[in-house]
């Protein structure tokens, strides 16, 4: 039983910008995934949340700072604006899901190992339980300095590794790839 009130899911959609995902790894084939997921959120009636990211080297209203033209939000639905790496820190998200009585998010979008490892993880420490689209999020490599280089498809690996084992009390958390995401069945 989810910690937080209320028994609706919603997709949280995170930070799939024009800036972010240019150069990001498998960039077509997680946006198409990511689209098949907005695709079957709308489909079940569930909310479908769009988090996008701003701050000075990604300036809102600038072209980098734009939704990708595979996903655009449809009227109605949920924007949220943010200048931190979760989506819950200084926004109205949480009050936003509150209402919605949201329990449980599925979350994609980018980049891995900052906005969707903090979103991740501030969710599960608000009490949400949580699925991780495993294949519908992607991030660039991660440069360490001379000769040490973190691949991006290391980073998916380990946040997508790190969600099935986690343990919050009283929360679900776990991974499902786009194709098998069945949002009557969460």
């Amino acid at each position: 039983m989810p910690t937080r009130p209320g028994a609706r899911s919603a997709l949280l959609v995170v930070d799939v910008q024009v800036g972010v995902v240019a150069s990001a790894w498998q960039r077509d084939a997680v946006v198409s995934r990511i689209a098949l997921a907005v695709d079957r959120a709308r489909a079940a009636g569930v909310p479908v949340v769009w988090v996008q990211h701003q701050d000075d080297d990604l300036p809102a209203g600038t072209p980098a700072w734009q939704w990708v033209s595979e996903l655009q939000p449809h009227e109605g639905e949920l924007r949220i604006h943010k200048r931190f790496n979760s989506g819950f820190e200084d926004t109205t998200l949480l009050a936003e899901l509150d209402d919605r009585g949201v329990s449980h998010l599925v979350l994609a979008g980018a980049s891995t190992n900052w906005c969707i490892r903090a979103t991740a993880f501030g969710a599960l420490e608000r009490g949400f339980d949580l699925t991780l689209v495993a294949d519908g999020h992607t991030t660039v490599d991660l440069d360490l300095g001379p000769g040490r280089t973190v691949p991006a498809q290391a980073l998916v690996d380990d946040l997508n590794t790190a969600l099935r084992w986690l343990a919050y009390p009283g929360r679900r958390n776990r991974t499902v790839d786009a194709a098998d995401l069945d949002f009557a069945r969460l």
